[in-house]
């Protein structure tokens, strides 16, 4: 009697399974979303992001990963417990799941090996220290802006993404919307007829915070947020960190010239950066000056 040597898929999943059906709830149900289709990106195929720091800013950057389909948040890292929990919660409503996880310590969002980019977007102080971590993890990284608090420690990350070959992109958004680019552009091929001055401004800084001592507040783990920096008094303008206002006095700075670096660095860089792209020596004619004027 020949013996059929063609074997089922039924009768390989009844040979297979037997008793552990029941223990794994066999069969799995896999979403045709989860597989690709209706215009989805397959799971495996998608880009995992990790987000350190889901303040305002954070939380704006996240819902444009978010929006991208080839994209998928997978994890979310915030020193105050109640924006990390909102920001959890804004996830797993988007993917309509509960598989975003949530970290007080970036560290171990970090060690994840599952995680393809990661954004930093953390207290200006904490930059170059997230970036430099997330490259050397093997993490390709976006960065807002001002990138570190010294030319220093900016040198050290643009070394540390060449010498891990990640992709890196910082967030001076004046160097890549459209409307900049267009006007880059326009200037660069000659459309607006011959440049003879260029004008950049950058805003005003304000002073200071309260240096009136204050409680730590339940939802801040202060350790985490002050990161290196031996100073341990807690400051009335530290409780307010990153609560919603786009004050510069919303930040304890730690930097050696005060909210002048701040704003040097978020603001006027980026607008100081678009005539250096018209800079070019087929398109600068005589000599080029630069100076500042306090308005």
């Amino acid at each position: 009697m020949q013996i059929s040597k063609e074997i089922t898929r039924r009768s390989f999943l009844k040979k297979t399974t037997g008793a552990a059906v029941g223990a794994i709830g066999f069969p799995y149900i896999v979403s045709s979303s989860a597989l690709g289709a209706d215009g989805n990106v397959a799971a495996s195929n998608r880009i995992t992001v990790g987000c350190i720091g889901v303040g305002p800013q954070g939380t704006g950057v996240m819902r444009n990963f978010l929006a991208q389909k080839d994209a998928q948040v997978v994890a979310v890292c915030d020193v105050k417990s109640n924006v990390l929990q909102a920001a959890r919660e804004r996830v797993n409503k988007h993917y309509q799941s509960t598989g975003c996880a949530a970290y007080h310590d970036f560290r171990k969002l970090l060690g994840r090996d599952d995680i393809d980019v990661v954004l930093a977007a953390t207290p200006d102080h904490w930059h170059v220290l997230v970036a430099l971590a997330a490259v050397k993890a093997g993490k390709d990284v976006y960065l807002e802006k001002p990138m570190g608090l010294s030319l220093a420690q900016d040198q050290a990350l643009r070394a540390a993404v060449h010498r891990h070959g990640r992709v890196f992109q910082f967030g001076t958004q004046q160097r890549s919307n459209r409307n900049f680019r267009f006007a880059c552009e326009l200037a660069l091929n000659g459309r607006l007829g011959k440049l003879r001055t260029i004008n950049v401004w950058s805003p005003g800084s304000s002073q200071g915070g309260s240096p009136e001592p204050v409680p730590v507040p339940e939802w801040l783990d202060y350790d985490m947020w002050l990161g290196p920096p031996l100073i341990r008094l807690t400051l009335k303008t530290a409780a307010l960190i990153s609560c919603g206002g786009s004050s510069p006095t919303m930040h304890l700075d730690l930097s050696p010239a005060g909210v002048c670096i701040r704003w040097t660095s978020r603001c006027g860089a980026a607008v100081k950066k678009l005539p250096a792209r018209w800079k070019s020596k087929e398109k600068a004619s005589g000599p080029l000056k630069e100076y500042a004027t306090r308005l």
